[in-house]
């Protein structure tokens, strides 16, 4: 089996270069299960419920976010539309699950491909310089409990490289892969953990390379050099897309390859 895990989209030239490239990925590497990070994909500040449909028509199976899940409020109506039990599309966005009880939408999904393949998500954040979260090492203990997959994907949205590494370990053998998210820089320690884990700390971003992370570069400069605030537009140029590809055994869980992808125009 194999899993196409694309990093956080960002605007629409991330939009426009997954657009290009995801069909043929899909198609020339045998795809199986297809995840998106969407969470910067509404103009590089959260995500509307067109752009999900957007990225569901795409191929997505599964959609992710992060801290930017709320930056558009009428994604939260979008989540709330269904009911928990459901596998419509507004169910398959999925939140990090240790943001707080009662926090609209749902952190994990567990569905089941065409093939009779059972899959779960989870989508966790981290605590180390994000902002109050729970515990992601102790809400993944909790949500494998739940999970019947055997193949389960984690998405760790997270900003330290040692909070990321060390959830790798900690659910190494439990878990079918674990990549990281967030710092938009795509990182070269892709591999396949002892326990049959697939771990990369950050895909990197779906977006314009010619930008700090996806912004234009003179608005971040400005703030660095002056301390004042100013508004981030996302930039144009560029554009990257950045993804991890997973093989793993569906029966088991356990991943036996992992390799990262960063295609341009």
């Amino acid at each position: 089996m194999r899993i196409l895990f694309v990093g956080d989209v960002f605007g629409s030239a991330g939009r426009r270069i997954v657009h290009e490239h995801i069909g043929h990925v899909i198609e020339e590497r045998a795809i199986d299960l297809v995840i998106i990070n969407g969470e910067n994909a509404a103009g590089g500040f959260g995500l509307t419920p067109a752009i999900a449909d957007e990225l569901f028509n795409l191929g997505a199976h599964v959609i992710t976010t992060g801290n930017h899940v709320w930056d558009k409020r009428e994604i939260i109506e979008y989540l709330q539309s269904v009911p928990p039990e459901s596998h419509e599309r507004p169910r398959r966005v999925i939140r990090p699950a240790n943001y707080v009880a009662g926090t609209p939408g749902h952190g994990f999904y567990q569905g089941q491909l065409s093939s009779g393949q059972e899959f779960a998500v989870i989508n966790l954040q981290g605590r180390v310089f994000m902002g109050q979260s729970d515990d992601p090492f102790r809400t993944a203990d909790a949500l494998l409990k739940q999970i019947t997959a055997k193949v389960i994907f984690v998405d760790f949205h997270a900003e330290a490289t040692s909070e990321k590494a060390a959830l790798g370990w900690y659910l190494d053998g439990r878990v079918t892969a674990v990549v990281g998210t967030h710092t938009h820089v795509p990182t070269a320690d892709d591999r396949v953990l002892p326990g049959g884990t697939a771990y990369q700390t950050d895909a990197g971003m779906s977006g314009p390379y010619n930008s700090i992370i996806g912004v234009e570069k003179e608005l971040v400069l400005q703030r660095f050099l002056t301390g004042m605030p100013g508004k981030f537009e996302a930039a144009k140029d560029d554009p990257r897309m950045a993804a991890t590809i997973i093989e793993c055994d569906g029966k088991t869980g356990r991943a036996s390859g992992i390799q990262r992808l960063l295609l341009g125009v």
